[in-house]
């Protein structure tokens, strides 16, 4: 049993991946099988929307192509890129250390930022350059709706995941080919998602059995009721209601916590109990349902730490992440 690391004040050693938490699991932490849409002879509203749906499809093909050089200092080179995603261009950028490679590739995914300020370079850009410092190639989309990247269709925030899915899959596809992922080991790709961004992480590995690890930080439930009522709330009602309106059935059909046992990657979690925008407790939740299906999962709660970690519990988080992705990417 792993105790569970009440973080700040020290910096143990990285604890290895676990199955078990002090987060005990319960018998209804464990998934049961999603049901059927109860209509017949219908169309499905939620069509392609499902996690089956979204399972059952090809991502890519595409490139990634280099829009310009930026600088950058920590032993790695920036490049700004963009790749097509269901008929949309998605931008980004690319932290790329020194070496030959192969090497191991993590996506960053950022939390919600209000496209309106949203700048390439965002917040979750520290994340990327930790990581590139520690000699992983790292790639961080926008997403769809993000400048300069083009607007589309985003029910559920599928749209997201889908763009990180087909990200991966050009990655996968052209990774040690000469172009800008000739250093790329597109059999060894991680994730690391913030916030929102650990709910489109949690999905893509829900519906992607190929991507190995995954780190979420503060993140998003799997339980989409549980994500709108909250959107409800932080928007003030202006917006969630329509996911809200589906019935239970479709929710469980298009929600990865129903299908969990999908999911192949290691999953590091990580949560500030202090945390006032995101539920801790979905963190312990998610730890227990993973635990109760043998996933293999390690759980971290920080206890001075807020959403958006900084100073000690930063440095703390990072170094942990790092020590997760060298064990299971590397």
């Amino acid at each position: 049993m792993l105790a569970l690391a009440a973080a700040c004040g020290q910096a143990p050693a990285p604890a290895p991946v676990v199955r078990a938490s002090t987060w005990t699991p319960t018998a209804s932490a464990t998934a049961s099988p999603a049901p059927a849409p109860t209509q017949t002879g219908t169309p499905d509203p939620y069509a392609g929307l499902t996690i089956a749906d979204l399972s059952a499809r090809s991502y890519g093909p595409g490139e990634l192509v280099v829009d310009q050089r930026l600088a950058a200092e920590g032993g790695f080179d920036r490049v700004l890129f963009h790749y097509p995603s269901d008929g949309l261009t998605v931008h980004g950028f690319m932290n790329l250390p020194a070496g030959e490679g192969p090497l191991p590739v993590v996506v960053v995914l950022h939390g919600y930022v209000s496209p309106l300020g949203y700048e390439t370079l965002a917040y979750s850009g520290r994340y990327a350059d930790a990581l590139a410092e520690a000699g992983f190639l790292v790639l961080h989309p926008n997403y769809r709706d993000y400048p300069p990247s083009d607007v589309g269709p985003n029910p559920f925030r599928i749209g997201y995941a889908t763009d990180v899915l087909n990200l991966l899959a050009i990655v996968r596809q052209t990774a040690g080919a000469p172009g800008p992922l000739a250093q790329a080991d597109g059999q060894s790709i991680g994730l690391f998602g913030h916030s929102m961004g650990g709910g489109i992480g949690l999905r893509a590995i829900t519906v992607d059995p190929q991507i190995r690890a995954a780190v979420l930080y503060g993140s998003m439930s799997g339980d989409e009721r549980l994500n709108y009522e909250k959107i409800v709330e932080w928007s003030g009602g202006r917006a969630g209601w329509a996911e809200l309106n589906t019935t239970q059935a479709d929710l469980r059909r298009i929600s990865p916590i129903d299908h969990l046992d999908r999911i192949e990657a290691a999953v590091s979690l990580h949560h500030g109990e202090l945390d006032e925008t995101v539920p801790p407790i979905w963190s312990e939740d998610l730890c227990q349902r993973l635990a109760a299906l043998d996933k293999p999962v390690e759980c971290f709660s920080y206890s001075r730490m807020p959403h958006t970690f900084y100073g000690e519990g930063e440095r703390l988080l990072l170094e942990r992440a790092i020590a997760f992705f060298d064990q299971h990417l590397r």
